[in-house]
């Protein structure tokens, strides 16, 4: 998909938003000096770009009881070409760890990687044991895995949804 054209007023726009979701088009176009009607359209046509893929929740946690967070480095078996899928139909590995990792809550984030490790998963889970737990029944008992090498945060420096709007 193409980049499109943004001027200063929508970069202002998309900054605001990235630090309140929640704000009315009316508090937006006041602080971006444009009224109402314009700075909708602005919106509309970032959101219907996919600029803005869309709103949501950011969630603690820690409140909610999810303790560690693990980043899992994964490496994916590559001899005997595709691995057969449920069909025999030439599903690689890739697809079938990629389908996988879907379906696991623990993991937030999945990352291809380049380097020696395939993926990278930001797994949040609430104690050690529930890391053991998600490493011995899913990833490790996972046919297409041969490797996986984990860090524990031991302290979040920082943390944001925000990009940097140049």
């Amino acid at each position: 998909m193409a980049n499109i054209e943004m001027d200063a007023i929508d970069r202002r726009i998309l900054t605001i938003l990235q630090g309140d979701g929640r704000l009315s088009n009316q508090e937006i176009a006041e602080r971006v000096n444009l009224s109402p009607s314009p700075c909708l359209r602005r919106i509309r046509r970032l959101e219907e770009s996919g600029v803005i893929r869309g709103y949501v929740a950011l969630l603690d946690a820690r409140r909610l009881g999810l303790d560690l967070l693990a980043y899992v480095n994964v490496r994916l078996e590559k001899r005997g070409g595709p691995a057969l899928g449920p069909r025999g139909d030439g599903t690689t590995h890739a697809d079938l760890f990629r389908a996988a990792v879907q379906a696991w809550p623990e993991v937030v984030a999945c990352h291809a990687m380049t380097g020696d490790m395939d993926y990278l998963l930001r797994v949040q889970v609430e104690d050690m044991a529930h890391f053991s737990r998600f490493v011995q029944d899913q990833l490790l008992h996972h046919p297409s895995v041969i490797d996986v090498k984990t860090s524990f945060s031991l302290a979040t420096i920082k943390e944001t949804t925000a990009l940097p709007i140049l």
